[in-house]
């Protein structure tokens, strides 16, 4: 481990807290500091963990593609106890989103997608429960996947319990998503075409603009969504909070009073413990009238268009207060709640940021989802120039 970047020791603008290399093969990649790796600390990106145990095990999924031909080369910083969406971290340092240096990383996996954007590594694993890979994922102009509750093993992840959270991925194109999910268990389906799928859009929900320049984008690939609602679509976003707030609690109430954890993340954090068994049973109801919701609208359309972010990316300035930025969030975690698999795709520019288009399917449809996206990509032709305003 001589190579190893000892977090809060020395900050680190990379995206990477150590270095290393475990394992051989055609595709590197790089794991969120909340999966456990042998032999290294999982501290979450945070100061209170700074003296945790190194890991005896790898998380499953490590241990999964170490056996499928993957490389790991190294962790990668967070959001302090993935509970953010900014990604700045003044301990472990915020990485610099590449492509656009003057923006947030996003969070909470900010470090891998960093890692992958600066091309670092091929993929790079992070976690979502409440849209911390797809957030990342836009705001550094990269693919992000969420794939379906349960469809990636969270066993060796942090927190143990969670009724949101995916293991999910990072990578700057969708056939290296294609690949990596391959080499993971689960079924391969046939591949749809761009053209040949009903698609629907979820219109209303963000910035004109931002909505302009998607539905623009997806007429130059051939592909006109027809318009949809989706009955509790806000009050999901606001049942996903409540259930992550009362879940963090129940995983790191013990770190609360910590003089050393991060302001916006005590903050919170103990907000959780004000969640009553009515809040929690609430929320729970709003799961499942969304999620049917949800299951009736790809039942007429496989696939389920809309923005990743309802707004631009902010500057790191302008998220200098990361709780004035959650409902960034609130396109993303929606799907947490109804553990559909969604996929952001970078599609164009608006004043020098990123936007992004979110792909949302059925349940364990993960590889009709890479394959539309693989399809309507390859139309788009994305990066581009002439495609940025």
């Amino acid at each position: 481990m001589a190579n190893e970047h000892r977090a809060g020791m020395t900050s680190s603008r990379s995206g990477f807290i150590s270095r290393f290399t475990l394992g051989s093969g055609a595709l590197t990649f790089a794991a969120k500091d909340t999966l456990d790796i042998a032999g290294y600390p999982t501290r979450a990106g945070s100061p209170v963990l700074q003296d945790a145990p190194e890991a005896t095990a790898h998380a499953a999924v490590i241990q999964q593609l170490l056996d499928s031909g993957c490389q790991l080369r190294g962790k990668t910083t967070l959001h302090e106890l993935a509970f953010g969406v900014t990604g700045i971290n003044a301990w472990s340092g915020t990485p610099i989103n590449p492509r656009y240096p003057a923006l947030i990383p996003g969070g909470s996996s900010s470090g891998s997608a960093t890692v992958v954007a600066a091309g670092e590594v091929d993929f790079a694993i992070g976690t979502d429960t409440g849209g911390s890979v797809r957030m990342p994922a836009a705001c550094c102009g990269i693919v992000g996947l969420k794939p379906t509750w349960g469809r990636v093993s969270r066993q060796g992840v942090m927190p143990t319990d969670s009724s949101l959270d995916c293991v999910g991925f990072f990578s700057r194109d969708v056939t290296t998503l294609r690949q990596v999910l391959a080499r993971l268990p689960g079924e391969i389906t046939p591949a749809v075409s761009a053209r040949q799928t009903a698609t629907a859009f979820l219109f209303g929900h963000a910035t004109a603009d931002i909505e302009q320049l998607i539905r623009a984008r997806l007429a130059q690939a051939g592909i006109f969504p027809a318009d949809a609602t989706l009955p509790a679509f806000a009050e999901a976003h606001q049942a996903g909070l409540t259930i992550i707030s009362q879940e963090n609690w129940q995983a790191f109430q013990s770190l609360a009073e910590k003089p050393e954890l991060a302001e916006d993340v005590a903050v919170r954090l103990r907000a959780g413990a004000e969640i009553s068994p009515h809040q929690r049973q609430a929320a729970e109801r709003i799961r499942q009238t969304f999620t049917e919701a949800v299951d009736a609208q790809l039942a007429r359309t496989p696939f389920l268009l809309l923005p990743t972010l309802p707004a631009c990316p902010p500057t790191l300035e302008e998220a200098a207060n990361p709780l004035n930025v959650v409902n960034l969030t609130r396109l993303v975690r929606p799907f947490n709640l109804s553990g559909h698999p969604a996929l952001t795709l970078p599609v164009g520019e608006l004043n020098q940021r990123p936007v992004a288009l979110q792909i949302v399917a059925g349940k364990n449809k993960e590889y009709e989802l890479l394959c539309f996206a693989e399809s309507l990509m390859a139309k788009l032709q994305y990066p581009s120039d002439s495609q940025s305003k």
